[in-house]
């Protein structure tokens, strides 16, 4: 007969079968042996836990307290079991994996490259979208976006220094336009801007004087859904764009484009891998979570 918690194993069964023999088939065993493992619960507690009939078994006020509270440490000792198990093991399984557009660069090169070589028998499901909006709602495991999205309950593990936004133009460009000077001076520019997806509103350029935070509404003479293609019509001098400073750090070294405005752009936690609080995590996902610690050194 298994004893597992003194009984409390039983009684969940018992509780979710809402029959003796109902439980005693799920547990493996006689529906006697069931109903006896109750009474020495019962006994123990000096309560009754179940309502018993000839057709139907209920739990009692005191049963349904003890459930609600007993199925949730059970839960979490199945998991812990599982979890235990896979420590012997190498990690597999798949990974659903949910990252901001914009962190998609931060996980380029080799990072995925040498992770996925690292676990060979993990398998990767990888979503790269505009936000990553409610993780565990829409079944990922994990996520990594900016550290000013993440909800309070996830736990979150850097994988970028900080970051920080630049305006930038070509040469070309300010040969026939003057050097911004202030933020509100980009209403005079041709400016090339980005838009999370179709029907939402285009990016407010960000910014920060004297400590205070501020947004300008700029005009787009160009509109897109990709930083990248941004980059390169700042390259040809259509206009100024705003991004992020690493990704045209060598631009900006060759001299390719010239980064403006820099006083006003402050920089902000940067890109996190994050996850629910919950104890029990896949063994793909710790196997991320550890090569991470190990791996992204800031």
């Amino acid at each position: 007969m298994p004893n597992d918690l003194s009984g409390f194993g039983v009684f969940v069964a018992v509780a979710e079968e809402k029959g003796f023999r109902a439980a005693g088939r799920r547990l493996g065993v006689s529906g006697s042996a069931v109903s006896q493992t109750i009474s020495q619960l019962e006994e123990r507690l000096e309560v009754a836990l179940f309502q018993r009939t000839t057709r139907t078994v209920r739990l009692t006020e005191a049963g349904e307290r003890l459930y609600a509270g007993v199925r949730p440490a059970l839960r979490e000792i199945e998991a812990v079991e599982e979890e235990v198990k896979e420590l012997g093991t190498e990690p597999s399984g798949t990974l659903r994996l949910n990252v901001s557009r914009e962190a998609e660069s931060v996980l380029g090169g080799t990072f995925l490259g040498d992770f996925l070589n690292a676990y060979p028998r993990v398998r990767l499901d990888l979503v790269v979208t505009t936000h990553t909006g409610e993780i565990v709602e829409a079944g990922y495991d994990a996520a990594v976006g900016l550290g000013q999205m993440i909800e309070q309950e996830m736990l979150a593990i850097p994988v970028s220094d900080q970051m920080r936004l630049t305006v930038v133009g070509s040469p070309s460009y300010f040969e026939r336009h003057p050097v911004p000077q202030h933020p509100r001076d980009l209403v005079e520019h041709v400016c090339i801007n980005w838009v999370p997806g179709t029907g939402e509103p285009p990016y407010r350029w960000e910014f920060s004087e004297d400590g205070r935070d501020f947004a300008v509404n700029v005009e787009s003479r160009v509109l897109t859904t990709d930083p990248d293609l941004n980059i390169r019509l700042a390259m040809a001098g259509i206009g100024l764009t705003i991004t992020y400073e690493g990704l045209v750090r060598p631009q900006v070294e060759e001299g390719i484009l010239v980064s403006v405005l820099e006083e006003y752009c402050e920089t902000f936690p940067g890109f996190f891998l994050y996850f629910p609080r919950r104890r029990h995590r896949s063994a793909a996902l710790r196997a991320l979570i550890d090569f991470v610690r190990k791996e992204v050194v800031l």
